[in-house]
């Protein structure tokens, strides 16, 4: 009795966890009932880990567990409910990584013990297979296009529509989700619900099915459904603005822009708790986001748009053939694909499901096969114009691409650019004029050079003649030492600089024209004494002017005192011409 008792008790803490994590979530404080029944919703399967089962892998568990040859109306208890919970969950971690790994017993008592609240809460512990099916399959993870196709393939008939008492059947059902956490009174199921989602008396194909569920806005009975389907899809979405209300520099989820209150945006969580400042007020409309479109990608958007290169309004869904959708009811079906095993309606949809996609990527630029049963002519014309379309829009958004990329080229500085800074100029102007100064100075010292070694020669050519007078009146050898020298006016050549022109010739080039008294005189080997001062002054011409060079090379600024030794040796050669003239006796 003790542990019966024990065992009842941990039982109802188990029922109750779910929803006390649930409240302490305080979703209660979002205004809007639509908002709030698909947050308590979306908590639910997350905390269940439900979002990690795809709708394919839910459909195979059914087909795995027996669930697809039982009728829909057919019984099962809570014992054979664990069962079934435990193989998907156990599957489900087969599939996942190591380090991703659930704990299945806790979604396995989580998850049931929310099924049995919801659809057994007069305690007969049993529900019927339906609407287990319908559960599972809408609170899974997936895209809603799925789930939708196959809850379609549970409530139409043969030939491919939908049954109303089934449709309706399934609203009893999946409605009682709103009204386990609490949101009956806005979801509830009421006798017109059906109704209120197919208003005309006609025949419900699966396009039309899918037109309707997946409309915005959807039915009013079912407007949660979607919603917490796009809950999912941008719980990581990131919006670089600011929240005018809590100045929070970035949001998650959800972003709302109003559209009489220019630049006033909000976070999910201050629209959904009814948050407002300034001018702004909740009475106004707001438009929902669900991403972030930088400037460049509105604009680009937009251009595409105003040319018309896009369509302005995409269908909520693709248009499947009417032939292809059978209803997945062993009661009714007639399929090829059926096998003296009695394959379910579940193994077959998969089938298809594969085989089409199977065809799409084979024959992407051709027809499907005819075998397949898939009757693609009759959207042919639709597809070829949207492939068009396609094209053309790749097109302008390159074209817009590339123009941005040569406005940013051009906008950005440039080498060429950076020589029109006029400091840059000014500097440069600095450094030619400074070149063609050194190389004019250069050009001049070469010419003196020049005159100097010219002078030397009249010099040689003088002191030669006197030393030939003077052997042909005495006898003596012409090379002795002469006692006098003998002075005369010596030629002056013109001297010539050439300006800004770069001096390409080595020191010793400058001695071309010279006379060949002054190269024998440079090439001799004891010279007399006036010879040797000569040969010295010569020497020193000859090594200032390679210094010279070396300091040209350069740019040094000690060519001040490359040319105050220039000026120092020209003073020498001038000294030893004035003392060769005293020494001399003139003769003529």
């Amino acid at each position: 009795m003790i542990e019966e008792g024990s065992k009842s008790s941990k039982s109802m803490v188990e029922k109750r966890q779910l929803f006390m994590e649930m409240r302490a979530q305080n979703f209660d404080v979002i205004r809007l009932s639509t908002y709030r029944t698909a947050c308590k919703l979306r908590f639910v399967q997350k905390r269940c880990n439900l979002h990690l089962v795809d709708v394919w892998n839910m459909i195979e568990a059914f087909r795995d567990n027996g669930l697809s040859t039982l009728d829909h109306n057919a019984e099962i208890n809570v014992s054979r409910l664990e069962t079934i919970l435990s193989s998907i969950f156990y599957q489900l971690n087969k599939r996942l990584p190591t380090t991703h790994q659930i704990n299945v017993e806790q979604s396995i008592g989580l998850l049931l013990n929310f099924i049995v609240a919801t659809y057994d809460s007069e305690g007969h512990g049993k529900l019927t297979v339906f609407a287990m099916k319908a559960m599972l399959a809408t609170m899974c993870g997936g895209k809603i296009l799925d789930k939708l196709r196959y809850i379609f393939s549970q409530i139409s008939d043969s030939n491919g529509v939908m049954v109303y008492a089934k449709f309706d059947q399934f609203l009893r059902e999946v409605l009682k989700l709103p009204t386990a956490v609490f949101e009956g009174p806005s979801f509830g199921y009421t006798e017109h619900s059906v109704r209120t989602c197919f208003p005309q008396q006609k025949k419900i194909l699966l396009n039309t099915f899918l037109d309707v569920l997946m409309a915005d806005p959807p039915p009013q009975y079912l407007v949660w459904l979607p919603l917490m389907h796009r809950l999912a899809n941008v719980e990581n979405v990131f919006h670089p603005v600011e929240c005018s209300y809590c100045r929070s520099e970035s949001m998650m989820g959800f972003r709302y822009r109003c559209q009489q209150c220019h630049g006033y945006q909000l976070c999910q969580s201050c629209f959904w708790r009814g948050h407002a400042s300034g001018p702004h007020s909740n009475q106004h409309q707001m438009k929902e986001h669900s991403s972030w479109k930088s400037p460049a990608k509105k604009l680009s958007h937009a251009i595409s748009k105003s040319l018309g290169c896009m369509p302005i309004g995409e269908p909520p869904h693709p248009v499947f053939p009417e032939a292809a959708e059978r209803p997945q009811d062993l009661a009714h079906t007639t399929s090829t694909l059926e096998s003296p095993s009695r394959l379910d309606e579940e193994h077959r949809l998969i089938a298809r499901y594969a085989a089409r996609l199977a065809a799409e990527a084979s024959n992407s630029t051709q027809c499907p096969p005819t075998d397949l049963s898939f009757n693609f002519d009759a959207n042919k014309q639709q597809r070829q114009l949207i492939a068009e379309l396609e094209n053309k829009n790749r097109e302008i958004l390159q074209e817009i691409q590339r123009l941005r990329l040569e406005h940013e080229q051009a906008s950005q500085p440039t080498p060429e650019k950076a020589q029109q800074n006029p400091t840059l100029l000014a500097e440069l102007r600095l450094l030619r004029h400074r070149k063609d100064e050194l190389e004019r100075r250069m050009s001049a010292l070469q010419e003196s050079r020049r005159e100097l070694m010219v002078q030397l020669e009249g010099l040689m050519r003088l002191l030669k003649d006197e030393e030939q007078k003077q052997a042909s009146q005495t006898g003596t050898s012409p090379h002795s030492s002469p006692s006098h020298s003998a002075s005369c006016t010596m030629p002056m050549p013109i001297r010539s600089t050439s300006a800004g022109s770069t001096p390409t010739h080595t020191p010793q080039d400058c001695l071309a024209g010279v006379g060949d008294d002054v190269l024998d005189a440079f090439s001799q080997g004891v010279p007399r004494n006036l010879r040797n001062d000569l040969l010295v002054a010569a020497d020193s011409i000859t090594n200032t002017m390679s210094s010279l060079v070396k300091e040209l090379h350069s740019v040094d600024d000690g060519l001040e005192e490359e040319e105050e030794n220039m000026r120092n040796g020209r003073e020498k050669v001038s000294s030893l011409k004035h003392s060769g003239k005293r020494q001399s006796t003139p003769s003529f």
